[in-house]
This record gives C-alpha cells, sequence and structure tokens, in this order.
C-alpha cells in the first residue's frame, strides 16, 4: 500500500503536536525502575527510544504519590529523582524524534499494604476487590502475587488532596520533558472505582448519580489542564467502558461512558483513549456504541485491544477511531511502525520476561534490519 494512501501513516494534528502516523504505543507495565526509590533509568529510556517511532508513545503506568502505588519496582513522578530519571527517557526519546506522554497513576485498591509502608490502599469505597491480585517483590528478586488489602474509602478532604496530587504529577511531568499526560481512568483504578457503580456505593456527591459519580473524574482532568500549563489538548484519559477488569463493573456502562466522553469533551482534552477487552472471551465492544462515542466526543479517539494491520486500518477508515494502540507487539518489535508499513511478520515476545529484570526482554528485541 502507497504510503500516502495508506491510514497507518497518514499524518495526525494533537493540539499543538504534528504526528507523523497513527500509530500508538500504549502504556506497559514493565516494573523496571531503579530500587530503591522506583526510578525511571537509562535502561528504561534506551527502550522507549528504540520504539520513537510510533506516532505517540504513552508510558508504563507512573504514580503521583506513595499511596498511588500498586505494584513493585513500578515508577513514580513524586520525587526530583524520579523527575530527573523521566527527563533521561524523555530526552532519549526526543532526540529519536518521537513523542511522548506520560500515563499518570493512581491504583485506588489494586494495592497491597506492604507496597504502602504498612497502610491500608484507598478507593472511593470500603469495597474489596475480591480474588484481584496485585504483584509484590520476593526474597529472590522475583514478583509473587498477592491478593489486593482491603481500602479504605477516602475523605472528601483527602479526595480533594489526590486531586491537588494529580495537579502536581502534571506538572511534574512538564518538568520532566514530557509532551503532554495522559490520566489512566480505566482497568479498575482509583478513578475507574468512582465512576463504575459497583464498586462505588458513597452517599455523597461523589457516588450515587452518574453525575456524582464522574465528578472525580471531571475534577482530576480539569486539574491535570492546570498542571500541564493550562492546554486541554496536552491531557488525554484512558478509559475501559466495557471491560469489567479488575471487579469494577458499571449497571449501565453505555451510557455512563457515553456521559463520559461527553464531559471529557466539554473540557477539551486532547483524546479519549479506549482500551477494548483483549482477552479471549471478553465482553465485544458493539459497532453501534464505537459510533455513538465518535458522536460525542469531538477530539481524537485511541483504540487498542488486539488490532492487527489490517484491523487497524478498517477502523481509521471507518471513522469512528483516529488512531490505533499495539500493545504486546511493540514489546518484541522496537520498529513496529516499519514493520507494519512493510507487512513484515512480527517477532514474539518472551511472557517471562514482561516484568522485572534487566535487558533480557526489554531491549534486546532486534529491528527487522537488524534480525
Amino acid at each position: 500500500m502507497l504510503e500516502q494512501h495508506d491510514p497507518l501513516f497518514r499524518p495526525v494534528t494533537l493540539g499543538s503536536l504534528q504526528l507523523p502516523n497513527r500509530i500508538v504505543m500504549p502504556p506497559m507495565t514493565r516494573s523496571r525502575a531503579s530500587q530503591p526509590g522506583d526510578v525511571p533509568n537509562a535502561l528504561m529510556a534506551e527502550y522507549y527510544a528504540q520504539r520513537a517511532s510510533a506516532g505517540l508513545i504513552v508510558s508504563e503506568g507512573t504514580w503521583i504519590s506513595p499511596l498511588g502505588k500498586g505494584y513493585a519496582w513500578t515508577p513514580g513522578i513524586h520525587t526530583q529523582a524520579q523527575i530527573d530519571g523521566w527527563r533521561l527517557v524523555t530526552d532519549a526519546v526526543h532526540a529519536a524524534g518521537g513523542t511522548i506522554f506520560a500515563q499518570l497513576w493512581h491504583v485506588g485498591r489494586l494495592s497491597h499494604a506492604s507496597l504502602l509502608g504498612g497502610q491500608a490502599p484507598v478507593s472511593s469505597s470500603a469495597i474489596q476487590a475480591e480474588g484481584v491480585n496485585v504483584f509484590v517483590a520476593e526474597a529472590d528478586g522475583k514478583p509473587g502475587f498477592v491478593q489486593a488489602s482491603m481500602p479504605r474509602a477516602l475523605s472528601v478532604a483527602e479526595i480533594r488532596a489526590v486531586v491537588d496530587d494529580y495537579r502536581q504529577a502534571a506538572g511534574n511531568a512538564v518538568a520532566a520533558g514530557f509532551d503532554g499526560v495522559e490520566l489512566h481512568a480505566a482497568n479498575g483504578y482509583l478513578v475507574n472505582q468512582f465512576i463504575d457503580s459497583h464498586a462505588n456505593d458513597r452517599d455523597d456527591d461523589y457516588g450515587g448519580s452518574l453525575e456524582n459519580r464522574l465528578r472525580f473524574l471531571g475534577e482530576v482532568t480539569r486539574a491535570l489542564v492546570e498542571g500541564v500549563g493550562g492546554d486541554a489538548k496536552r491531557v488525554g484519559v484512558r478509559l475501559a467502558p466495557l471491560t469489567t477488569l479488575n471487579g469494577c463493573v458499571d449497571a449501565d456502562p453505555e451510557t455512563t461512558y457515553l456521559a463520559a466522553a461527553r464531559l471529557l469533551g466539554e473540557i477539551g482534552v486532547g483524546y479519549i483513549h479506549i482500551a477494548e477487552a483483549d482477552w479471549d472471551d471478553a465482553p465485544h465492544m458493539p459497532l453501534d456504541f464505537k459510533e455513538r462515542l465518535r458522536a460525542a466526543f469531538p477530539g481524537i479517539l485511541i483504540y487498542a485491544g488486539k488490532y492487527d494491520g489490517a484491523r487497524a486500518r478498517a477502523a481509521l477508515e471507518a471513522g469512528w477511531a483516529d488512531m490505533i494502540a499495539f500493545g504486546r507487539p511493540f514489546v518484541a518489535n522496537p520498529d513496529l511502525p516499519a514493520r507494519l508499513r512493510q507487512g513484515a511478520p512480527l517477532a514474539a515476545h518472551d511472557r517471562d520476561t514482561l516484568f522485572g529484570g534487566g535487558a533480557h526482554g526489554l531491549t534486546d528485541y532486534p529491528s527487522l534490519q537488524a534480525a
């Protein structure tokens, strides 16, 4: 396919950014931050720079405060050392011609007291994520999985403090050289715990009605806009309307997430990043729902979820998607855009090296030319 006719390689405008293609590297936890301190490092900088030919990179989930952490060896953006570490990453990506947003993350109840200095995780409500495991560092340096701890409900004053933490994290991301930020409001994490009705049993301004359950999403998103300097196009939001991942279930997800999309459109964010369920027996996202999301939100819509080149091109041509994120394919194919352009075969990743470890399984996958 000639590049000028290939929808994956048509440039796209995201606010003041001109992106060369419509291929997104989405956030993927890799758990390689330096210890102690969960600090981004030169190895991570090499990893992201290798993948800078993506139109947009979104960093792995990056916790905004000590109580926002949920998994071992994941990076934060809370301390000066972490900000300096992320500057290594952004400088490397920019030197390679790439664009990178920081995904800002508060896991809420999806954590364990051992990761939080003995404190209980926090959430919208004191409802445990039954059967949901998080990984902690074992003595042998490998991840061990444990049931997420019972959370406590945030007070209204604490909610306001968390909103402030998000605002500060966005400012920290700018200081670290990121081109923008993405709010992780999907996959059962803290913002999702306010949105979905079965995870939120509050009876105050943050629970009950749909308007109240979306209040935290709106407040956090506006705080991020302030944190990046007032440019709403430098903010994206990740949503997972139908996934029911990590125990978050909504009684009427299509109504809820169409309302969320309209709210984010009113705020003026640059994009919504839709995480479709990607496991074998996952719920299907109907085409008419995607078309209604398109009508509800005027910005860029990114979709992620087991897309290959053919499905991605069809989605872009249909118009309900503006960009497509390829998660696992980027793990073993650092030059994924070149492979998609040429229709070349994709390398398979090694599952045993996804979380934790060193360069093996992170930066040692060869490019197509090298292979």
